[in-house]
């Protein structure tokens, strides 16, 4: 199995089809992408880097991303896609780490040589132009040919309590995750067109896959990034988009739309579908964009070591408002998708009965191999083939699971159990907020309390008195935060994630394992 051949299968069928676009610009054709993919196949072959040698990924969203990244694949390789935000002393860390031999950069994430690495190439220099210069016959390059259990992506996690550890995912692994898009969250065909406004070395870069698969067009915004201007417009003039977005991208297009005075119809118009996760959306965050933009969403579930695959909740879901538990269903991330099973369960891994809370675990074949060269992480991540996520949850009598926190996040106040989401979601109805993070502090006489950061909307004049009124109409008093800091933003990763152990930082906490 070679994920290449994903590529050359369309190459083949339909050469001539538009494949990629800088901004409304068109890149490359399937044949022109296959190959510049091919030539470069065979000059990673020629330079003496073998199967299975690992190539680093380390640069902003780009149309050559693709081109590299099935070029590695082609000739046998490992790509070890990096956070473009990233130190470059974390980056070279990872370079050491994984053994990586040749990196891929743009100057501006990489403006200078990188420790560790053979061969350091920018992809906008004339030595791009020649490694990356088409093979005319394509289809004469052969596919190094890979075990559907060798390494194809060695993806590093954030690394919020330590050292990031490499996350193995394999040729295997992203076939799952391709076919299963197509069952659980969505048709494509060779006419729709998926955007990359995150990051291409998360999430939102695998989805190239099942849309490669259906022959679809693949869009980098020509700012490389995510500009609700420049998405609803390039949308409206190449066709609707279809996206991942972390939730805090979805409330930046939603903001944008009502600001603007957009119909859902005008919505429609520059989006198909947006794909959400790889962090919490409340409840009142999607509910305003479902108004707002109307049936465009679907959520997912995963990790970094199930890559977009635990759970989906469709498009139908998400609009049956006349269900009896709509509430409940658009707070939970949906039923497990197609290819894995799931799994409430206890420390021991026994499951729990519905409705009890623990933790998430996940069986299938997008499961990981393991974590890099640390057998002592794999062998506690994966027991009897269940990945623990970490992720503390509860299934209902329907299958659906309802996620309350990272068991890291766990707060015990005077020995009760304090999810913070359900703290956050609360927060999230009080007029006035815009955001809010809730963590755990130290406190001699409970153990711990909790302590909420809030963003305001603009204008907005709240006060603690205000929130703590509120939460006591929406919560268990014991619940409610006893602090509450105002601040301007909350710290986020590139991804829109919050990062609580910065938060936890500002209050003098030590990180939590």
């Amino acid at each position: 199995m070679n994920l290449a051949n994903l590529l050359l299968r369309q190459a083949l069928q339909q050469p001539d089809r538009s494949a990629i676009y800088n901004g409304t610009v068109p890149h490359a054709s399937y044949g022109q992408w296959a190959a510049r993919s091919a030539g470069l196949a065979r000059r990673l072959i020629e330079a003496g880097l073998v199967p299975g040698d690992r190539v680093l990924l380390f640069m902003r969203n780009h149309p050559r991303y693709l081109e590299i990244l099935f070029g590695a694949w082609w000739a046998g390789l490992s790509v070890v896609p990096v956070n473009a935000k990233l130190h470059t002393l974390e980056v070279e860390w990872i370079i050491q780490n994984a053994g990586a031999r040749w990196g891929f950069v743009t100057s501006d994430v990489a403006p200078a040589a990188l420790g560790g690495l053979e061969r350091q190439i920018d992809i906008e220099s004339g030595e791009a132009d020649a490694l990356l210069a088409p093979m005319t016959d394509f289809s004469k390059q052969p596919l190094v040919e890979r075990d559907q259990d060798s390494l194809a992506w060695l993806f590093y996690t954030s690394g919020t309590t330590g050292r990031p550890k490499g996350v193995m995912i394999t040729q295997r692994n992203l076939m799952t995750m391709g076919l299963t898009y197509f069952v659980d969250v969505d048709v494509v065909s060779s006419d729709d067109a998926i955007v990359y406004g995150a990051p291409m070395s998360h999430g939102a870069g695998l989805y190239a896959i099942p849309h490669l698969m259906a022959g679809a067009r693949h869009v980098v915004p020509a700012s490389g990034g995510v500009d609700p201007a420049e998405l609803f417009e390039l949308g409206r003039a190449i066709g609707p988009l279809s996206t991942f977005a972390a939730p805090t991208i979805v409330k930046r297009l939603v903001d944008y739309a009502e600001d603007a005075g957009l119909t859902q119809q005008d919505a429609a118009a520059s989006f198909k579908t947006i794909v959400y996760g790889g962090a919490p959306m409340y409840v009142a965050d999607i509910a305003r964009a479902l108004r707002v933009m109307g049936p465009r969403f679907v959520q997912i579930y995963g990790q970094g070591e199930t890559p977009m695959v635990a759970t989906a909740l469709s498009r139908q879901h998400l609009t049956d408002t006349a269900h009896p538990r709509y509430r409940e269903r658009i707070a939970s991330v949906g039923v497990a998708q197609t290819p894995v099973q799931l799994r409430v369960s206890d420390e021991r891994g026994v499951a729990l009965p519905c409705g009890e809370v623990g933790e998430v675990l996940v069986k299938g074949d997008s499961v990981m191999a393991g974590y890099w060269e640390n057998p002592k992480a794999s062998a506690a991540a994966i027991q009897d083939g269940w990945l623990f996520t970490g992720d503390v949850g509860s299934l209902d009598v329907d299958g659906f699971l309802t996620l309350k926190d990272r068991s890291k996040d766990l707060i015990i106040s005077g020995g009760s159990n304090i999810y913070p989401r359900e703290v956050e979601e609360a927060l999230l109805t009080a007029p006035g907020v815009a955001e809010a993070a809730v963590v755990g502090a130290a406190d001699a006489e409970w153990g711990e309390v909790v302590v909420a950061f809030v963003v305001l909307q603009s204008g907005a004049s709240v006060t603690e008195q205000d929130l703590d009124q509120h939460c006591l109409q929406a919560i268990a008093r014991f619940k409610r935060p006893k602090q509450y800091r105002f601040v301007d933003e909350l710290p986020k990763n590139n991804y829109g994630k919050v990062l609580k152990t910065a938060l936890r930082e500002r209050l003098g906490i030590q990180p939590r394992n």
